[in-house]
């Protein structure tokens, strides 16, 4: 069997029905972990090594925070502990659900292409909110988890 070289595909002896179920079931159970133990007490989560050496937040801080609370349906606090990962987790979800059900039906990823200027845009974004989340000025301050 030739491979492609050319391809990402970092496990081509496993077809994509099996892979797709594989991620979902480590996503769910993923999920089911982080909504039974807690990330404020449970003390089974490492802390974010950049706030650990620096004292100041990064873009993902809060986010398993948030993720915690979200599975408990509490939308506005996770939205307080990472804003930028509650606007970002519909367009993660929709292309979750895609990949597994694309996986599951046998048929191939769609292939989508983004343009250059979209994902410089997005880089952007994630800059100026790790920036203005670590100001400690009133409108700022309020992004910090």
């Amino acid at each position: 069997m030739r491979v492609n070289q050319n391809t990402t595909d970092f496990f081509p002896s496993i077809n994509h029905c099996a892979k797709a179920l594989i991620l979902f079931v480590g996503v769910c159970g993923a999920a089911g972990i982080l909504y039974f133990l807690s990330p404020y007490d449970s003390g089974v989560y490492a802390s974010c090594p950049f706030n650990a050496l620096t004292d100041l937040y990064c873009p993902g801080c809060g986010t398993l925070r948030g993720l915690h609370e979200l599975l408990h349906g509490h939308i506005g606090i996770a939205f307080g502990l990472n804003p930028l990962m509650v606007l970002l987790l519909p367009f993660i979800g929709y292309s979750f659900v895609t990949y597994v059900v694309a996986g599951i039906r046998g048929r191939p990823k769609r292939k989508i292409f983004i343009p250059s200027g979209i994902i410089w845009t997005l880089l952007g974004m994630v800059i100026v909110f790790w920036i203005s989340r670590n100001l400690p000025y009133y409108p700022f301050a309020l992004l910090a988890p």
